[in-house]
């Protein structure tokens, strides 16, 4: 999925559900759990990133990649997550 296809879909979910509404990240399909999102990075963030402590974590292989970060396991999700969703 692209940047603007994401953006497109989360305004349509922000007219039918507000701005309010939580946003969290369903994992694992065949095991599902519902995640929080702890914020959003891309590629060249990550590689820009100076962290002396970080020396044995790889750059990643595309900076125009946007990454959504999962923030922790909230609860169990629902399969039907990947029945349901949007995808363009």
């Amino acid at each position: 999925m692209n940047l603007d296809t994401l953006i497109e879909i989360l305004n349509d979910y922000r007219e039918e559900h507000g701005g309010d509404a939580e946003v969290r990240l369903m994992t694992q399909q065949n095991w599902p759990f519902e995640n929080r999102i702890c914020g959003v990075t891309s590629g060249q963030e990550m590689n820009d990133t100076n962290d002396d402590e970080a020396d044995d974590d790889q750059d990643v292989a595309d900076e125009n990649i946007v990454y959504i970060v999962e923030g922790g396991q909230i609860c169990y999700g629902s399969k039907r997550a990947w029945e349901t969703c949007r995808n363009s």
